[in-house]
């Protein structure tokens, strides 16, 4: 049975990592802020398409996850008016959009990741912030473009408000870059669609995964990728602490994702295939292609 649904108002965007794999670009710009071109031509930073993907599906309040020593670049984004001389070149063209930005950075709040030990351990970081609410995980380098009017979040958070459960965005992918990503499994509730998880693996074995993590009715050369989008319930904050605590690492770092399969076993979840695609924007040739395509 599904549990009690509660609103979603917040959304937490971690983007504290150090973006080795754009090296030697990152020595100098944040992943986060690698510029981005939008349907209207405007160029924007990353991280700004994210917090309006969020905003798109009506969460109030975004939490974006940094290193203390990147705190001010992303204030000076979100939180500062250009200084004069440059307000002044762009006061005649620009001046609705610079205060659209300043409310936009009005809805963000800053957390600090003091080490970084894993995605699981920056999620952790939030929860003060959160609270005893579900709420909306999005990542700092992903680039999410809808095939849909609904955005790739607002279709997520519909499927969380009609089931009450803990939600993740899904998406087949060639078994050969599993290893890379983590994989669900579980039964289809709604044939390519709607999944009832069973399990969650972060980065499994190829030949391990072609015999144990495929899902009926998928290609046989096709498994079940996490999409990197996320509703959950507050009970992921307990799993992540006491996994910190027991010092359970994975690759050497706190992972999500044995969390989230204990948080699949306690609670239920679904996985949800979005109508829409992501863009690993950490990645040279995906950030390329989400050059290509986020214009579109």
């Amino acid at each position: 049975m599904a549990s009690k649904r509660r609103q979603v108002c917040k959304a937490v965007i971690p983007a504290a990592g150090f973006g080795t794999r754009l090296f030697p670009a990152t020595k100098v710009v944040k992943k986060e802020l690698f510029p981005i071109i939008d349907r209207m031509g405007r160029a924007k930073p990353v991280i700004q398409a994210i917090v309006e993907e969020a905003i798109s599906a009506g969460i109030e309040e975004v939490g974006i996850i940094v290193q203390a020593s990147d705190l001010p670049l992303f204030e000076e984004f979100f939180q500062q008016r250009p200084k004069a001389d440059y307000l002044q070149k762009l006061a005649a063209k620009q001046g609705d959009y610079i205060e659209y930005l300043y409310a936009l950075g009005q809805r963000v709040t800053f957390l600090i990741q003091h080490v970084q030990e894993g995605f699981g351990h920056a999620v952790l970081c939030a929860r003060e912030w959160v609270g005893d609410e579900p709420f909306l995980l999005l990542l700092g380098d992903h680039l999410y473009i809808s095939d849909i009017e609904a955005s790739c979040a607002a279709q997520l958070l519909a499927q969380y408000e009609q089931w009450g459960k803990s939600a993740i965005a899904i998406e087949p992918t060639p078994v050969e870059t599993i290893s890379h990503r983590g994989c669900v499994v579980g039964a289809w509730v709604k044939p390519n669609e709607l999944l009832s998880i069973t399990q969650l693996v972060e980065k499994p074995d190829i030949d391990d995964a072609r015999q144990r993590l495929h899902v009926t009715g998928m290609a046989a050369d096709k498994l079940l990728a996490i999409f990197g989008m996320y509703v959950l319930t507050p009970q992921i904050f307990h799993l992540l602490q006491a996994s910190i605590e027991q010092n359970q690492r994975q690759h050497g770092e706190f992972q999500l994702t044995s969390c989230l399969d204990h948080l699949q076993r306690a609670e239920g979840m679904i996985g949800y295939r979005v109508k829409g695609r992501s863009f690993d924007t950490g990645q040279p040739d995906a950030y390329r292609q989400a050059l290509i395509e986020f214009r579109c």
